[in-house]
């Protein structure tokens, strides 16, 4: 009978060095880890390891592997051990009294707990409550680490694109000070010139090395995003399908990411389920003030004889009616409440902030796509008036300069578009974007610990 059943202690040791070689060896051609991202995905991933890591992918490997994520786990477990805690029934206790000061005397009392007002029923609906409050906080858990995951990816990106601008930008100097040496040593212009050019070739390579440090600090930010050593991501390609492409604006209506605010929000979510709770352990308090009863029957051996009787015994609330505990849970009931309020209001803010910043942050990618492409339109002209021997080559290679910082500037509107419309989809903790679906949430297991 596995309820009567005496569970017992398992020792579980922590050894710090076998846990950082253990995390020092975790890759993304872990067999577990395709499993994992196979059953949330819901088909199989062929070849393994994946020959590009997208956001989705990313993100599972996140899940799967995070720390924080295993924590997060830990706790809704202790919750829903917290619930079969409250589900308990009292157990019976038995007296037995043995024969003093007459050896020929034996008295034996079983009695049965009753909890009278419904007071089980509160306690589950606390204990089931505080369960769903702490299963919304792993959901939360979850997307923070798809928000860093997305950030980290983001920044990655964009700093590999703005490395490839300077490098196009540096060639393109290279060339412009090869010319102007060539003309200021016919005396065509003065030498100050040149120098001028090579001060600016110094910026765009000293920009350079800064954009190689940025990608190796996003690098790093990814690897503790999902919880891996940086081996790990290294020789791995990464991509983003849809990142030159946000959605506009237009399809994203201020009373619809209010809504999603409101209503999909894990804190709200969260915070109306510890509501709850509060409100059944004020119901629990105040259904305390009847007492329980025991009830059992009696056994009584004297000599030859035996006598039986039925008992019955309550706690009299002659001195307290449990108004102390019922005053501290209405004020917890209260606080619970105020708690709420102040969160949804919060999300409500932030979200219609959000979605304004991201309007203006979209405009502004437009204004920098459209001078990109004006610039391009001027580069192709001259390139034919060059071939043909109309234009001289250094207004060409100062148009590919333009050209580079135009493009520099369009990466860095796109990224502030994309940090918009992260904080905008923080705002509603659900993905806005075609494409970027995270799947169902995966069960109180941790996958990795």
């Amino acid at each position: 009978m596995i309820g009567c059943s005496v569970e017992r202690y398992r020792p579980a040791p922590l050894i710090p060095a076998d846990s950082a070689m253990a995390f020092e060896a975790r890759r993304l051609s872990d067999s577990g880890l395709r499993a994992f991202e196979e059953a949330a995905l819901g088909r199989s991933i062929s070849p393994w390891p994946l020959v590009e890591w997208d956001l989705q992918s990313l993100s599972l490997a996140a899940e799967y592997f995070n720390p924080e994520l295993a924590e997060a786990r830990a706790r809704a477990a202790e919750s829903q051990a917290a619930l079969l805690t409250a589900q308990r029934r009292p157990n019976p206790t038995v007296n037995l009294s043995p024969g003093i000061p007459s050896p020929y005397l034996l008295t034996l009392d079983l009695s049965f707990p009753v909890e009278t007002a419904g007071k089980r029923g509160y306690r589950i609906l606390e204990a089931r409550s505080l369960d769903e409050a702490a299963r919304f906080d792993l959901a939360q858990a979850v997307w923070a680490v798809h928000s860093a995951v997305r950030a980290a990816l983001l920044g990655e990106l964009t700093a590999l694109r703005t490395l490839d601008t300077l490098r196009s930008e540096g060639q393109a100097r290279e060339e412009q000070v090869g010319i102007l040496e060539r003309t200021a040593a016919a005396g065509e212009i003065p030498r100050l010139e040149v120098d001028a050019a090579r001060i600016e070739l110094s910026k765009v390579r000293s920009a350079a090395d800064a954009a190689r440090g940025e990608v190796a600090e996003s690098t790093a930010a990814l690897a503790a995003a999902m919880g891996v050593p940086l081996a790990a991501l290294r020789e791995t390609h990464l991509s983003w399908t849809g990142l030159d492409a946000p959605p506009a604006a237009q399809t994203l209506s201020s009373e619809e990411i209010k809504r999603d605010a409101v209503l999909n929000r894990l804190d709200v979510r969260a915070a109306l389920a510890r509501y709850a709770a509060a409100e059944a352990e004020l119901q629990l308090e105040i259904a305390k003030q009847y007492p329980d009863l025991n009830i059992g029957p009696g056994y009584t051996y004297e000599q030859r004889d035996s006598f039986f009787s039925i008992g019955l015994s309550a706690t009299l609330p002659l001195f307290d009616r449990n108004r102390g505990p019922i005053a501290e849970a209405e004020a917890r009931r209260t606080e619970a409440a105020a708690a709420f309020v102040e969160t949804q209001a919060r999300v409500i803010q932030r979200s219609e902030g959000s979605l304004e910043v991201y309007s203006a942050a979209l405009n502004e990618l437009t204004d920098a796509e459209s001078l990109v492409r004006l610039i391009e339109s001027r580069q192709q002209a001259l390139e034919r008036s060059v071939r043909l021997g109309e234009e001289d080559r250094l207004e060409l290679v100062d148009t590919k300069i333009q050209l580079a910082v135009a493009t520099r500037a369009r990466v860095e509107a796109l990224a502030r578009a994309q940090r918009a419309l992260g904080d905008l989809e923080d705002a509603v903790e659900r993905p806005l974007a075609a494409g970027d679906e995270l799947p169902a949430a995966q069960d109180l297991t941790s996958p990795k610990n």
